[in-house]
């Protein structure tokens, strides 16, 4: 019992240390000069801080079009599965119609089955409806996941029925009951997934890869890729761009991170 107290603290450490350096020594580098970055022996903190790289982040042609081309994509795809994923949980949750488990079976299995192998279906499907090197096939070819399915359901199923069936035998239209009870209900659990899929978004480096010809329509992910030469590589550009990446889910993070764990787990919780 003692040797475990006395543990705790030093592996609380180290594992702060393991998440927290990565980010630190991003930050401290995006702040040091060309030189700095490479010297030896290697300083963590820089000795002259300089925003010389920001700058140059900031002016590269077109980085501020990459950025908004990826919020776009970001907030849209977030919207958007939200809204499917809460209609499907709904339904699943609360209605009993024939077939329901294997629906929801069908759903769960295709978390079992890898990106790679539904890449090429998807993108022939993208092609016929002339979505391709466009920002909104970047947006609906995940726009429903078994993931915000299995999340939306789980939680609305800790929404008591009786609720419902008040508002039903007021005669309260289906549509209202959705709007004015499961929408305000079910607000950690939207929160949590909004975030959630914001995030995989903004980071997608794949779809935008294979979908995405024309540079007007870049995302971030693509522009920081480009950024990488064969040749050579501008270390304290790639690192600004990529703390200034960073920024906006940080920010979401940060102001969401209260409906985090009660949205994810409160169907686990309740009855």
């Amino acid at each position: 019992m003692n040797r475990a107290r006395y543990l705790r603290a030093p592996l609380i450490v180290l594992t702060l240390a393991m998440f927290l350096l990565p980010p630190l020594w991003l930050l401290a580098s995006s702040l040091k000069s060309s030189k700095a970055i490479f010297a030896w022996p290697p300083q963590l903190l820089p000795t002259s801080p300089t925003l010389e790289n920001f700058r140059a982040a900031i002016s590269q042609d077109n980085f501020g079009l990459y950025f908004q081309n990826s919020l776009f994509v970001a907030v849209a795809s977030a919207a958007l599965s939200v809204l499917i994923s809460l209609m499907a949980g709904y339904a699943l949750a609360k209605f009993r119609f024939k077939g329901e488990t294997v629906i929801f079976l069908i759903i769960m299995s295709a978390l079992m089955i890898p990106l790679q192998i539904i890449l090429i279906p998807i993108f022939i499907i993208l092609k016929e409806l002339h979505l391709l090197n466009t920002l909104w096939g970047l947006i609906l070819a995940p726009a429903a996941t078994p993931t915000g399915v299995f999340i939306m359901r789980q939680y609305i199923r800790s929404i008591p029925d009786s609720l419902l069936e008040a508002a039903r035998i007021d005669g309260t239209p289906e549509w209202r009951i959705f709007l004015r009870i499961i929408v305000p209900l079910s607000i950690p659990a939207i929160a949590a997934l909004a975030a959630f899929t914001f995030v995989w978004r903004w980071n997608d480096y794949l779809w935008p890869y294979l979908l995405i010809t024309d540079q007007s329509k870049w995302t971030v992910q693509l522009a920081l890729a480009n950024n990488v030469g064969q040749w050579d590589i501008n270390w304290p550009r790639l690192l600004a761009m990529s703390v200034l990446s960073v920024i906006p889910t940080l920010v979401l993070f940060i102001s969401l991170q209260r409906y985090f764990m009660s949205g994810l787990l409160s169907g686990a919780t309740k009855e």
